[in-house]
């Protein structure tokens, strides 16, 4: 995945959103704002994206999102039940159409077993229901902050090609 990859990607999205005369909002941990940043990068942006959130700490997930606490406890941070919850919680909060999130471990640090680094969950709401993924990437930490800003991007033109939503 290049650059140029996830610019064609933003690119896409803009198209769909601007066509269906719908706004995005975003909520992100890992990435620590690249989606937003590269989302805003583009010209005219404001017409179909509202804000973003990085809710890199539990505390601002629950805060600025709505994230129950408890869920953090059972699931952790990194799951699709919090991705979930925060693309439901950004949707919510700033009245949009669409949001999405990612939440996951960049590295190099802070993996598992059963969370290694490279593991990132996605979430995307619509107004009809939210949906999550989780993937595993590997490479060095902005490698896998790369692969997860196109992985968001291109989950939500899925979603948006898909006349239901």
């Amino acid at each position: 995945m290049t650059s140029d990859d996830i610019s064609v990607r933003a690119r896409t999205l803009a198209t769909l959103l601007t066509r269906r005369g719908q706004r995005l909002a975003t909520a992100e941990s890992c990435t620590g704002g690249l989606i937003a940043g590269t989302l805003t990068a583009l010209p005219g942006s404001s017409n179909w994206f509202e804000r973003g959130w990085v809710t890199y700490s539990n505390a601002a997930k629950t805060e600025e999102l709505g994230v129950d606490d408890r869920l953090i406890a059972k699931h952790g941070a990194v799951s699709e039940s919090v991705a979930s919850a925060m693309a439901s919680g950004a949707r919510a909060a700033a009245r949009v159409d669409f949001a999405l999130s990612v939440t996951g471990i960049a590295g190099p640090d802070g993996g598992s077993a059963e969370k290694p680094v490279g593991t990132v969950c996605f979430g995307w709401a619509t107004p009809t229901q939210t949906m999550t993924e989780t993937w595993h990437f590997s490479g060095d930490r902005q490698r896998v902050r790369e692969q997860s800003v196109a992985q968001s991007l291109a989950g939500l033109i899925a979603l948006l090609m898909d006349d239901t939503v």
